[in-house]
């Protein structure tokens, strides 16, 4: 009987059935002032990390060899759905590990509604993950901006959205898959009280600090400009 050998994740499927993982990122040419040479995958795991070898001409015109690792988790989607009528937004509280063991007092963390797009675009994946977790059926979605939030080491782009919600739009517990592991408590939070959890330090989570401020500068809080 023949063996199959081969890389998991390069030559032979990995544990995802994924092949080629080693691909991402070569013969990019979008800028003519870096030349990747070599990628090289380093894990995968559930996501994907690559150690990137490239030339990179600086400011001055010298060209130098760098090298870069970068997790590849896919792209994202979060929301925030809000309720104007009654002054309310609906938040999501869950363990986070990574914050845990980086001095966050108990790593529950709470959050904007958010997931991977997977193979959905940002839409689709937005309105899956509210019916998930918060068990709100959203309707029309404005899309607020896009955003690199680790651009350092973090290959994810970000797609931030918002929209209305009443409560007869909560057609769920939501709560998250526990296939997946998830176990999230759904919070209705006044928006006043939502700032001042930013201010205090109850909210530490970038994405939803940055759909908080956006509320209140130019979406449904915002305050008319004095006369």
């Amino acid at each position: 009987m023949d063996r199959v050998t081969g890389r998991p994740g390069i030559d032979v499927p990995d544990h995802r059935g994924r092949t080629g993982l080693d691909q991402a990122g070569r013969g990019l040419d979008r800028n003519p002032a870096v030349v990747v040479r070599d990628v090289e995958l380093t894990s995968q795991g559930w996501h994907v990390l690559r150690r990137t070898t490239f030339d990179h001409r600086r400011r001055d015109g010298r060209w130098e060899t760098q090298q870069r690792e970068t997790y590849d988790r896919g792209d994202g989607a979060v929301v925030l759905p809000y309720d104007v009528e009654r002054g309310r937004v609906l938040l999501t509280r869950q363990f986070r590990y990574p914050a845990y063991v980086n001095e966050h007092p108990d790593g529950m963390l709470v959050e904007a509604a958010a997931g991977l797009l997977d193979a959905d675009d940002p839409i689709t994946a937005i309105r899956r993950e509210s019916t998930e977790e918060l068990g709100v059926t959203l309707g029309e979605l404005t899309h607020v901006l896009d955003a690199y939030m680790s651009p350092g080491s973090v290959t994810e782009r970000l797609h931030f959205y918002a929209a209305p919600y009443t409560p007869a739009d909560r057609t769920g517990a939501g709560g998250g898959l526990e296939e997946d592991g998830e176990d999230i408590e759904v919070l209705e939070v006044p928006f006043a009280e939502a700032l001042a959890m930013v201010r205090d330090g109850r909210i530490v989570d970038g994405k939803t600090i940055l759909l908080l401020q956006w509320a209140v500068l130019d979406g449904p809080f915002a305050r008319p400009p004095r006369p």
